[in-house]
């Protein structure tokens, strides 16, 4: 039996609506009884005081609400570069997602950014094309933004009903009725079809019954007998799409108008899945409540109250005063609270069951990516992956005083942000905070100054520079030799060192006759990545590397895992010593979006950042400029930009890896 469950997240650019259309899903069934605005800081997912106070989606946020007989767990995520991390650990515990494009832009970097993360994840989608009221927007150009820019099939289920300010509903083209909106009203009308729509409606029901068709072998089995799809076998077909990510269903509407909204809330319970619906967890647990219980904990939230630990449940049922087995940490917890989450507010509940998103207080040194399950069905999922940081602030109390509480804090943000990484400088003795961008950072130290009350001094931001090797080494021979009394130690290695094209490092060992036991292979590979830990520029990690193991030699008494581990790391710094290097500098891609008046000015300025220019277009007025530039050169590009354009030029990056720093 499927269950009345759908846990979906809201995808987007930065500004495209996500956090207005999760409001508008609030409102319309009956969770809040205001429309809250992101203009007036009145939302009820963007409750934190930073959030409000910049206007954008910091920190993923939880609410629920229920919709014909469905109760739908949401999750709105943020849309900007630096707090992608927030998103990957959203998606890991979803089912399914909106992804919502601006009806003007179309795909926009970062939204196609959201969009491989989904892939990654495999999580089937539908889309909302978003402020069709706007001047210049158009519904066909965005779906071919989606063919284009993410290789996805969009099947378009609506029509509009009017342009930019006269847009007052859609047509939805499976049933072949109208849906429209009166100036002010909360709800729909349903009719016909408008008679000046009736032939392009009908032209278009048939495009898109021939492109499922296409892709569906029982819809393709109908369509060949009847030259058409009835209404239930097209949805039914869509839905197979949407499940199999073979297609995209495609929605449309202007979310602050309130127009649209309710067919997408009907959408999102007739095409995403529900929990039962997907394969079990692991191949082991079904989205059963009677099976062991299995849960994942995605986040974790220090609030003046205690400790809050996120979970998603994906097998059993979890009952207030439980005992539960942590198997990541090994050890048990008491789950003393079990909580519905509505963003910055809970209701108690009793227990929670497979396909539930809730709230627990108990566990005490739970983390995220921690799996929470039965203690006598234990069982170890795989946990969100972080991305590693490439900026750096140093980070200090001005008063002494304060040093030990502001160790704490950082400790604490670290363990609700696993993106974050705190660290001590070993040359400077500086505390030293590093994360995703900029303001990933700036976020994050005015979190420690407003929930804390710390005066914190922050230094100049640093990105996290790599080395590589350019030409390698090739018969590399350490002897690692040791006698100090009683037993001694002794590992002879040759290796070679060349540079790798794709990844990060490669080991490999070509000896033959035994020379080298294999449990000492494994101990020169381990050694190895030891030494890829400071490189010989600037003690910076090294990467692209390949190293071989051509040669070796042991001693039948003094050879050993240890000795072997030590030959491999010091035999590779050797190398690295004896090969041509070359640093690496982090490098993002800059989407600026400025008048057409002020091209020219922000062109030279990209210039002078050492930006390359890949990409230029115009459209109304308006420049859209891309290039590739230095991370480093970033730091206050956003106030620069603001001059340089009146206040009317924005920009959104993305990170594209490293190159050679020129």
């Amino acid at each position: 039996m499927r269950t009345r469950i759908r846990n979906i997240g809201i995808l987007a650019h930065v500004d495209a609506g996500k956090t207005t259309l999760t409001e508008r899903f609030l409102y319309l069934t009956g969770a809040t009884h205001k429309r809250g605005e992101v203009h007036d800081g009145t939302t009820v997912t963007d409750f934190d005081p930073q959030e409000r106070d910049r206007g954008i989606t910091i920190f993923a946020a939880a609410v629920s609400c229920d919709w014909d007989g469905h109760r739908l767990n949401l999750i709105d995520t943020p849309g900007h570069v630096d707090f992608a991390d927030e998103v990957e650990r959203a998606l890991r515990v979803l089912d399914g997602a909106v992804a919502v494009f601006d009806a003007v832009a179309g795909v926009e970097p970062q939204s196609e950014s959201v969009w491989r993360q989904a892939d990654r994840h495999g999580v089937p989608r539908i889309a909302f094309v978003n402020k069709l009221d706007r001047a210049g927007a158009d519904l066909d150009t965005a779906v071919e933004s989606i063919r284009t820019r993410l290789g996805a099939v969009p099947l378009t289920v609506q029509l509009p009903i009017g342009r930019e300010d006269a847009f007052t509903g859609v047509v939805d083209l499976v049933r072949m009725r109208a849906h429209a909106w009166a100036a002010g009203a909360d709800t729909y009308t349903e009719g016909p079809v408008p008679e000046e729509l009736k032939d392009e409606a009908v032209c278009r029901r048939r495009e898109l019954a021939e492109s499922v068709a296409e892709l569906h072998p029982a819809a393709f089995e109908e369509f060949c007998a009847h030259g058409t799809l009835t209404d239930d076998a097209l949805a039914a077909a869509l839905r197979d799409l949407t499940l199999s990510g073979e297609a995209v269903v495609v929605l449309c509407g202007s979310a602050y108008r309130n127009r649209g909204v309710e067919p997408l809330l009907d959408a999102v319970v007739a095409y995403l899945p529900a929990p039962s619906d997907l394969p079990p967890v692991r191949g082991e647990h079904p989205a059963d409540p009677d099976a062991p219980f299995t849960a994942l904990a995605f986040k974790v939230s220090a609030t003046p109250t205690g400790r809050m630990t996120y979970l998603r449940v994906y097998a059993g049922t979890l009952r207030k005063g439980d005992t539960v087995l942590d198997t990541t940490a090994r050890r048990t917890e008491r789950i003393a609270r079990i909580l519905r989450v509505q963003a910055d507010r809970t209701t108690e509940a009793q227990q929670a069951v497979a396909g539930d998103i809730v709230a627990v207080v108990g566990p005490k040194t739970a983390r995220t990516g921690a799996t929470l399950c039965a203690p006598d069905a234990p069982v170890l999922l795989e946990p969100p992956v972080s991305a590693d940081p490439v900026v750096t602030v140093a980070v200090e109390a001005r008063r002494g005083l304060d040093t030990e509480r502001l160790a704490a804090a950082l400790a604490r943000l670290t363990e609700e942000d696993p993106s974050l990484v705190v660290r001590t400088d070993p040359e400077s003795g500086q505390t030293v905070l590093s994360g995703l961008g900029e303001l990933h950072l700036e976020v994050a130290v005015e979190k420690l100054r407003r929930a804390q009350g710390l005066e914190v001094t922050v230094g100049r931001p640093r990105v996290a520079y790599r080395e590589t090797v350019v030409e390698g080494v090739a018969g590399l021979t350490y002897r690692h030799v040791k006698q100090d009394g009683g037993a001694g130690q002794f590992a002879h290695v040759v290796i070679d060192v060349e540079p790798l094209a794709e990844g990060d490092f490669e080991f490999r060992s070509t000896v033959t006759g035994g020379r080298v036991p294999q449990e000492f292979v494994r101990a020169v590979e381990g050694g190895c990545r030891d030494a890829l830990a400071e490189g010989p520029l600037g003690a910076h990690p090294v990467t692209g590397v390949r190293v071989t193991l051509t040669d070796g030699s042991t001693h039948v008494k003094d050879s050993s895992e240890l000795a072997f581990r030590a030959a491999g790391r010091f035999a590779l710094r050797e190398a690295l010593r004896a090969s041509r290097m070359t640093l690496l500098e982090p490098v993002a891609e800059v989407t600026v979006t400025v008048p057409d008046s002020v091209v020219g000015t922000v062109l030279g300025d990209l210039a002078a950042r050492r930006g390359r220019v890949t990409d230029s277009t115009t459209r109304g007025g308006t420049a859209v400029l891309t290039a590739t530039v230095p991370l480093a050169e970033l730091f206050g590009y956003a106030s620069r930009l603001r001059g340089r354009t009146q206040g009317r030029g924005t920009f959104t990056t993305t990170p594209s890896g490293y190159v050679p720093v020129g």
